[in-house]
């Protein structure tokens, strides 16, 4: 009898806010150690907490993308634990009134549509970091993270494979960028997750699960749970048991060890903040946000194949990222061509952003610019080759399209008397090509265009080095 794996994810997501959850203190990523930790932070005696107001939007916004409710009376309290990171000796954050909770996300499965749902999603704010080897043999606490407002979202144990799980975070991490709830960056650490996984065989109570701690890569988060399913297996069907316990995983070696023994609830001594207030959020206050709610990624994929008759797959990458259909949008309003643009971003602009690891937001061409670049192309004063070369002068300029073309003389041309020499030309000069399309290899049509876009510098306009060579060779 096969095993069947049983998955919860808890997903640690940092929130957009420029200050920290009850401090003002900047929440800046990559500043030197120590130097965004206000009093509140480092935990001074008499130093009260503030609520950050902004956090709440974000999480009712959390709660309608994913089919959540909003509670509308909302606590604080205090998780008790030492670690050196946490000057507090507790962590705020919320487990009997989690601000968001009882929702779903459907998810896309082999099997197809899954219905994954969602325990709940609470605030609670993040503890400092360690930093070792900085000083040789010595560990070195870093709180500039602390008190960094977090929104944990904790899924019901409804995933049953590694795959199942990527689908959900994905789903989830667009979610969390798209309405601006989280830049979602993992390498920085704003969108990390904690996997709980255990086996069972078909009908039986769930099994002990093991705790994969703080994983911030889709690729690893899904070895890492591979990995420990094969390890229960194994461990099981040798006759052994499973130790409920936290354990870490290694990317280097592809494997997981044990951290700590997996506490429970009662363990944290949890108790309501007395330095905070109850939260009470207005009817008013959730109908704002709704008003305010953008197109989600599937309505305006729809929207844009139905406007634009984009392809499915074309409408699908666009909106992956807010950025990009961001990026896209405002090419339209410069009033570039919708099928050229999405050619150029799906085409050579991601590969351009691919090779040098970037995103949509750190291209150094403005939509302005690019929409300028497009529009070239739509009116023919440059070929789409030409406008390959445009593109890589303009990434290392401020100059428009227009500005690059003058420059470099690069206009397309048109003038048929200047083709039809160079088509001469190369038809002369290639005998053995002509003998080859006259006894129907038509494919070799190709090589005659490419010889006289070389001949032209690459200015010659295609259709008709095309349409003319067709008519010279019959």
């Amino acid at each position: 009898m096969s095993w069947e794996v049983v998955i919860g994810l808890e997903v640690h997501t940092q929130l957009t806010t420029k200050t920290k959850l009850f401090s003002g203190t900047s929440t800046l990523y990559g500043q030197e150690p120590n130097t965004q930790a206000g009093i509140f932070d480092l935990a001074l005696p008499g130093v009260l907490p503030r609520l950050n107001d902004g956090v709440i939007d974000k999480a009712i916004r959390l709660a309608i993308a994913t089919n959540s409710k909003v509670q509308q009376r909302t606590i604080f309290e205090r998780k008790h634990y030492f670690y050196p990171d946490l000057p507090k000796g507790y962590q705020t954050s919320q487990l009997d009134a989690p601000i968001v909770y009882d929702g779903h996300l459907m998810i896309e499965t082999e099997s197809g549509l899954k219905k994954i749902r969602v325990n709940r999603a609470h605030l609670e704010e993040d503890a400092g970091g360690s930093r070792h080897g900085v000083v040789p043999g010595m560990t070195g606490i870093d709180l500039n993270r602390a008190g960094t407002p977090l929104l944990e979202i904790v899924s019901e144990p409804d995933l049953s494979s590694a795959s199942e799980a990527i689908s959900y975070l994905r789903q989830l991490h667009q979610i969390v960028t798209w309405l601006d709830i989280s830049d979602g960056n993992m390498q920085e650490g704003s969108f990390r997750c904690d996997a709980n996984v255990s086996i069972r065989k078909p009908g039986e109570p769930l099994g002990t699960r093991t705790e994969l701690k703080n994983i911030n890569s889709f690729r690893f988060i899904e070895q890492a749970i591979n990995y420990e399913v094969a390890r229960q297996i194994k461990i099981l069907e040798s006759g052994g048991t499973i130790t409920q316990e936290t354990r870490l995983y290694d990317s280097d070696k592809n494997e997981t060890r044990s951290m700590r023994a997996k506490e429970e609830a009662n363990d944290y001594r949890y108790f309501h903040d007395p330095d905070l207030l109850p939260i009470i959020i207005s009817d008013e206050r959730i109908d704002a946000v709704k008003a305010s709610f953008p197109l989600m990624p599937e309505e305006l994929k729809v929207e844009l194949m139905e406007k634009h008759d984009l392809s499915d797959y074309d409408a699908g990458v666009l909106v992956q990222s807010r950025a990009m259909a961001d990026y896209f949008a405002a090419l339209l309003s410069f009033k570039a061509d919708a099928k050229i643009a999405v050619n150029w971003l799906l085409g050579d602009v991601s590969a351009y952003l691919n090779e040098k690891d970037l995103e949509i937001s750190e291209l150094s061409i403005s939509a302005e610019r690019l929409a300028g670049l497009l529009n070239r192309i739509q009116d023919k004063t440059i070929s789409n080759n030409i406008a390959k070369k445009v593109f890589a002068l303009m990434i290392d300029s401020e100059k428009s399209a227009d500005e690059v073309i003058e420059a470099e003389g690069l206009k397309q041309v048109t003038d048929t008397g200047a083709i039809e020499g160079w088509v001469d030309e190369v038809i002369a000069k290639n005998p053995k090509q002509v003998e080859q399309f006259k006894s129907g290899q038509t494919k070799i049509l190709g090589f005659f265009v490419g010889q006289v876009m070389k001949l032209s510098q690459g200015k010659a306009d295609p259709a008709v080095i095309n349409q003319m060579i067709a008519e010279k060779l019959q």
